[in-house]
């Protein structure tokens, strides 16, 4: 008598809960923010006053008139050298830049004609509507390599004093204005917003067809 034969049959495990698994938190996250359709629709529906006063006729002049100031009022403290006096208009000019436009978000004033569309973009980011190269942007972008020219020169190259001045000027006025970096936004130790679990969804099994069963299926 021939042995009996038995199915093999092909076990699994069963799949996994469907209530999912917790996401965890991210270290570093970067996220793009201002890029909803209603947003958009919301910021051209009227003229954005907070941002359109750079193109204005003695808006670059003004940050030359601010220079000017800042160092005679610098120079009128006791014991201040050249060298120092440049630093500190330098270091002071890139700090309050930055704090203006790329730090502060939002609108100060006619906020509801916008329905909130500016709360999250910065004024570098609102200004031109956010086009790149335009020439308002473009004269930002020189302004302060121009005084950190200034300030190297009049430093008489001392190397300490280059180097703060570098690092201000890099870390404070040319990363925060580049395109690529354009409304994203870098988040540490951040969580999903939303708190739920990302849902599992459980691998089909695939029906067996009589037909492909051979002798590979039996002992």
């Amino acid at each position: 008598m021939s042995s009996a034969t038995s199915l093999k049959l092909n076990l699994r495990p069963p799949p996994q809960s469907l209530k999912g698994r917790q996401r965890s938190a991210s270290l570093v996250k970067v996220e793009e923010v201002g890029g909803r359709v209603e947003e958009v629709l919301d910021r051209s529906a009227y003229v954005n006053i907070n941002a359109n006063w750079v193109n204005a006729k003695g808006a670059w002049l003004i940050h030359v008139v601010l220079v000017v100031m800042g160092k005679i009022i610098i120079d009128t403290m006791p014991g201040m050298t050249q060298q120092l006096s440049w630093t500190l208009v330098n270091l002071l000019y890139l700090a309050l830049s930055y704090l203006m436009f790329h730090w502060v978000t939002g609108i100060p004033f006619d906020n509801e004609l916008h329905a909130g569309a500016y709360d999250d973009l910065t004024l570098w980011e609102q200004i031109d509507d956010g086009a790149q190269y335009t020439p308002s942007k473009k004269w930002l972008f020189t302004a302060p390599i121009l005084l950190f020219l200034a300030s190297t020169h009049y430093t008489n190259y001392n190397l300490w004093m280059f180097v703060i001045n570098l690092t201000a000027l890099i870390f404070l006025a040319i990363i925060p204005k580049l395109p690529q970096l354009h409304r994203q936004r870098v988040r540490f130790l951040a969580e999903d917003a939303s708190g739920t679990a990302t849902p599992v969804t459980p691998r089909s099994e695939k029906a067996l067809d009589p037909s492909l069963i051979n002798d590979t299926y039996f002992k």
